[in-house]
């Protein structure tokens, strides 16, 4: 019989990781046989996130823009975390989507490590990771082939928590934006192009955005979610609404148009239609699996975004289509959720005897 990992670290670096660990916390948590430590990085609504859904944890450091100070951000986050699993001495150290920095400090403690990843194009943090990583989790879809250090599963990561069995909608969201139930509304996500996997990359410009979006507002309410800067001309459709809201908003919304990919997914997973316009779309499994379910539609261009908008905007009964679409994939996939808590359970690493 294999010894329980009771002491387990797990670190986050991004606001979607907290959706993807927060299942798995509490279900390990009621078990009332791990002892759970959690460490997180300040990066956009990653600690607001933490706080609202009562998760303790330990600052590790403050997210970095520029080249710079990113590269100094390894070194001070690796000796911070390094510091904090020195005094926890966990029976495991656990990350998600290219976290590399559980890797280094595991590999430094002589404790195994799991990082849950599927992102393919994330070429600077694999480079890091692989050499240090006792596994690397993903998806069957995922297009690398990592060696044997590799574990794939049938699933999606924002499964762990938009599956119907761990996501209830709540309607209240209407009212707080003062949207009517059968109004229709878009949802527009842009983001930054800052990542480090997003190097070299740009998206949609000021001037698209601005054609698009006014477009679309003659066929129903437009709402923007943005890392950057949104323009002049576009800022009465900014959206605010606390940041645990947003799946609700997901679920409900008619349409979801952008360069998020994560959004993107987590539409196309709540049966929304899902329309993601990117350069990097091709380097990245899970849109041509949802493609398969036709859940998802990949623009090249933002002229064919734009017509394929107006063709599901003016669609009739497109949420349901989409509903059904969803059902099947769900039905296809596991419980990722559970996949994962028997994975760390079960957990052994040859390398590390």
């Amino acid at each position: 019989m294999l010894e329980l990992l009771n002491d387990i670290l797990i670190d986050i670096g991004h606001p979607a990781h907290v959706h993807f660990f927060k299942n798995m916390i509490w279900s390990m948590q009621k078990k009332g046989l791990h002892n759970i430590k959690i460490t997180a990085r300040d990066k956009e609504i990653t600690l607001k996130l933490l706080k609202y859904y009562n998760l303790n944890y330990d600052l590790v450091g403050i997210h970095k823009k520029d080249i710079l100070h990113k590269v100094l951000e390894i070194f001070n986050r690796d000796y911070s975390l390094y510091k904090i699993a020195k005094d926890f001495q966990p029976d495991i150290l656990i990350g998600a989507s290219g976290n590399f920095y559980v890797s280094h400090v595991a590999w430094l403690l002589r404790k195994p490590s799991v990082v849950f990843d599927d992102t393919e194009h994330s070429i600077f943090e694999l480079i890091l990771n692989i050499p240090f990583v006792s596994n690397i989790v993903t998806p069957i879809w995922y297009k690398k082939k990592l060696g044997k250090k590799q574990i794939r599963y049938n699933g999606f990561k924002e499964l762990a928590y938009l599956h119907t069995d761990y996501f209830k909608p709540d309607a209240k969201i209407f009212d707080e934006l003062n949207i009517n139930k059968d109004e229709k509304f878009i949802i527009a996500r842009f983001v930054s192009w800052k990542a480090s996997h997003d190097f070299g990359h740009t998206g949609i410009d000021d001037l698209s955005k601005i054609a698009i979006l006014e477009e679309l507002s003659k066929h129903g309410k437009v709402l923007i979610s943005s890392e950057s800067e949104v323009p002049t001309n576009l800022i009465k459709y900014s959206l605010n609404i606390s940041p645990e809201k947003m799946h609700d908003l997901l679920y409900y919304a008619t349409l979801y148009i952008g360069e998020g990919a994560t959004m993107a997914t987590e539409a196309a997973i709540l049966g929304t239609p899902s329309i993601y316009i990117s350069p990097l779309s091709n380097t990245m499994g899970n849109f041509d699996e949802l493609s398969k379910y036709e859940l998802i539609c990949i623009a090249e261009d933002t002229n064919q975004m734009l017509k394929k908008a107006i063709e599901l905007l003016q669609s009739k009964d497109i949420k349901n289509v989409w509903r059904e679409r969803r059902d099947k994939l769900l039905r296809d996939k596991i419980d990722v959720n559970r996949f994962m808590i028997e994975f760390i359970e079960q957990f052994h690493s040859p390398s590390l005897r």
